[in-house]
């Protein structure tokens, strides 16, 4: 149920490389056995290749990366997602599909995490599934990748989660290598350069590399979304012409339309989805076994042992995070109990004076750190 595509204009040396590279989506294909309905859709040699490329071409641990994604996408079911399910999340515009496209012709995923309106990582994350389920419907049959557009607009501490960034990392990475394309981080607060330095180690050296950050009053950052996007169609919130703003209800019957479209993208007639070839392009020349490729992996694997655990955090904050609120919580209670015991000293010793009151007054709804690094704000 596929094709392959050869190089253009390669000469010998990149026509072998190509031949190598079949080969291998080849033992990758035989690996994974006989498959079928969607399954068998999505296993196109250019979805394979995806793999490969995220595994460094080795065919063991890209089969079973793939293995995995087939598994989750068996269970999760990310293209049966509809939008009445998930509206609720979509409220505020915190992500959505944009109806242009990049110069390259990728798909645009805007994102705003400054308008966080839910609590809940389960909910969180199936969105972002549908979005990006949706941003692949959409792209054109000349391209496979998308690019996010982040807003910090409004961003504030009480919108960083750690436990949220790596179960984004997680499905991102996992289940949808080399999707991504570019990520934008547009003008991002002084505080956020703390945090990506604990969140950056979550990412994979590609992932990592794909990652921009661009300032309105930096001419240098500038230039990126210059290069990247039709200044005219770009909102204007990133430095574009485009006064349009995120409207709800436009953007509702956009997706519903698109819900439509998705039974059709999956079905097995869709012979274009299943036969998508592999076509090796110049930045898949680079020598194989390239530095912090090693690294890559290592991360990658780590991630995997974890799987689990995440799955069961979900609806929770993470433990870590949740061990140190009830350390505080517990130390605390520990000074109130010795203020109390403080207080009737002082009292007796005082003869019925007045208690003295400011060691009571210690607030145990507002503990160092609550409602941030655990959730998005409201």
């Amino acid at each position: 149920m596929s094709s392959a595509s050869g190089v253009n204009n390669g000469d010998g040396k990149e026509a072998a490389l190509f031949e190598q590279r079949l080969s291998k989506i080849g033992e990758v294909r035989a690996a994974l056995g006989q498959l079928s309905g969607k399954a068998a859709l999505y296993c196109s040699d250019a979805s394979i290749a995806r793999y490969l490329v995220a595994r460094n071409w080795e065919v063991k641990k890209a089969t079973k990366m793939l293995k995995k994604t087939l598994k989750w996408r068996s269970e999760y079911k990310p293209d049966e997602i509809r939008w009445d399910e998930i509206a609720n999340e979509a409220a505020t515009g915190k992500i959505y599909r944009t109806d242009y496209f990049d110069k390259s012709g990728r798909s645009i995923l805007v994102m705003r995490p400054g308008v966080q309106n839910t609590k809940k990582a389960k909910g969180q994350i199936r969105y972002l599934v549908y979005c990006m389920e949706n941003a692949i419907l959409n792209l054109p049959h000349d391209q496979s990748q998308m690019v996010w557009l982040i807003d910090f607009a409004g961003f504030s501490l009480s919108n960083i989660s750690l436990h949220v960034t790596k179960l984004t990392a997680d499905v991102l990475q996992g289940h949808y290598p080399e999707r991504l394309g570019v990520a934008i981080l547009y003008n991002a607060p002084k505080f956020f350069e703390s945090f990506w330095k604990i969140a950056s180690p979550i990412l994979e050296p590609k992932t990592f590399n794909k990652v921009k950050f661009v300032y309105p009053d930096r001419p240098e950052t500038n230039k990126i979304m210059e290069d990247l996007f039709n200044m005219e169609e770009l909102e204007s919130a990133f430095g574009g012409k485009n006064q349009a703003t995120f409207n709800i209800n436009d953007y509702a019957a956009r997706m519903r339309e698109d819900d439509i479209k998705m039974p059709l993208f999956w079905s097995p007639e869709n012979s274009a989805l299943a036969s998508e070839p592999y076509v090796m392009v110049n930045k898949d020349m680079a020598q194989e076994g390239s530095s912090g490729l090693k690294s890559e992996e290592t991360a990658s694997e780590k991630r995997e042992e974890t799987d689990t655990e995440s799955e069961n955090r979900e609806e929770t904050e993470s433990e870590s995070e949740r061990a140190e609120i009830d350390s505080v919580s517990g130390k605390r209670e520990e000074t109130v109990a010795v203020s109390d015991k403080r207080e009737e000293k002082e009292t007796e010793s005082e003869n019925g004076k007045a208690a003295v009151t400011s060691s009571n007054g210690v607030e145990l709804t507002s503990l160092p750190g609550e409602g941030k690094g655990i959730t998005p704000a409201d």
